[in-house]
């Protein structure tokens, strides 16, 4: 089945009233040199996702974030200003993070808004994806849980652990490979002691997926399943070029348990030049094509099976608004898991230790 952006207009209006369309706003806080990349991987993972359903995808953009000019012709090409999310009926939302800039999130010029989305998206979707900054954002304005600066960069590709029976997680296989790419991290106690159930953790990157149900059922990724293979690749050029531009101190860390052998004695040689002879010029011979050469994607089958989940879980809630009486005004539906229609669940899985 389609999945449509709404910025398009391609859709029929019989497949976009249809019962199994399920409409799902995109808040792209990215960076602008990944904007339109992350537009991408959700766009294809949410359309791999969905073979038997129309999904309509309507992109948002908060203001705050800091733009060049060219992202902000992208923005108003496609995107549409968050101050239209609130009069937007949705079925889910996504909501991605960005590089962070300041030391404490309150100090984020966009805090005031995303925190806004937090609150709106409680009574007004059946259920948000957070991702990485986005998830540290909503915990905190939420729980007041604040995140903990690392020592260096989390980054890589790392092996995760089920640590809790969920809908979300049934019939994974182990270990789940996930990439991390970030700054700062979350206690898990603290997590925990507010009611965060635990889904996925790494003994190496700490909790990877969370959830919790307070009106809609959120969801919580501190890494990055929606990543392509060369997503880190990508990251990791960035961070070597802030490096020869004298952006950054020291040269950055290889991603973890991502090149294999050969790829990694490569990037080692590249890194030695570069602390011996460090100019911006010497960018053009970082070996980015030797390097994409033995990349592979082992977190794609449990991407893809996560939001096959969370897909049907917008479906099955449509479904049951399109059915149920009329709620009352300004009463607020509350949905869980112990919801899930019957059949559209597999059954449960064997207890993980």
């Amino acid at each position: 089945m389609p999945l449509f952006l709404d910025s398009d207009r391609s859709g029929s209006r019989a497949e976009l009233n249809a019962g199994n369309c399920i409409t799902i706003g995109l808040v792209n806080n990215m960076p602008d040199a990944a904007l339109e990349a992350t537009e991408r991987q959700f766009t294809d993972l949410i359309r791999a996702a969905t073979p038997n359903a129309v999904v309509l995808l309507k992109l948002f953009a908060l203001p705050e974030v800091p733009r060049g000019e060219a992202a902000r012709s992208t923005l108003a090409g496609r995107y549409r200003d968050i101050a239209a999310l609130w009069d937007t009926p949705l079925d889910g939302l996504i909501v991605t993070g960005t590089e962070p800039r300041a030391k404490n999130l309150t100090d984020e010029p966009y805090w005031e808004t995303l925190s806004k989305i937090v609150d709106w998206a409680k009574d007004h979707t059946a259920s948000t994806i957070w991702s990485c900054l986005a998830a540290h954002a909503a915990v905190l304005h939420s729980d007041g849980i604040a995140r903990r600066a690392l020592k260096q960069k989390l980054f890589g590709v790392f092996d995760c652990r089920l640590v809790a029976e969920h809908p979300m997680t049934e019939h994974f296989p182990e270990p789940l490979w996930v990439p991390h790419s970030r700054y700062n991290d979350l206690p898990e106690h603290a997590l925990t002691d507010c009611g965060y159930k635990i889904l996925t953790r790494s003994n190496a990157a700490g909790v990877d997926a969370f959830a919790k149900q307070d009106g809609s059922f959120f969801l919580f990724f501190q890494g990055h399943p929606e990543y392509e293979a060369d997503t880190l690749l990508r990251e990791y050029r960035r961070d070597v070029a802030r490096f020869l531009a004298g952006e950054r101190e020291h040269y950055p860390q290889m991603p973890l348990g991502y090149f294999n052998a050969d790829a990694a004695a490569m990037a080692e040689a590249f890194q030695t030049q570069a602390l011996r002879d460090r100019h911006s010029e010497l960018l053009a011979e970082f070996p980015k094509s030797a390097l994409e050469a033995g990349l592979h994607c082992p977190w794609r089958a449990a991407a893809l099976g996560t939001y096959e989940k969370w897909c049907a879980y917008l479906s099955a809630r449509k479904a049951e608004r399109r059915t149920a009486a009329v709620p009352l005004p300004g009463v607020r539906q509350r949905r869980t898991w112990r919801d899930w229609p019957l059949g559209a669940r597999q059954p449960a899985r064997s207890s993980v230790p």
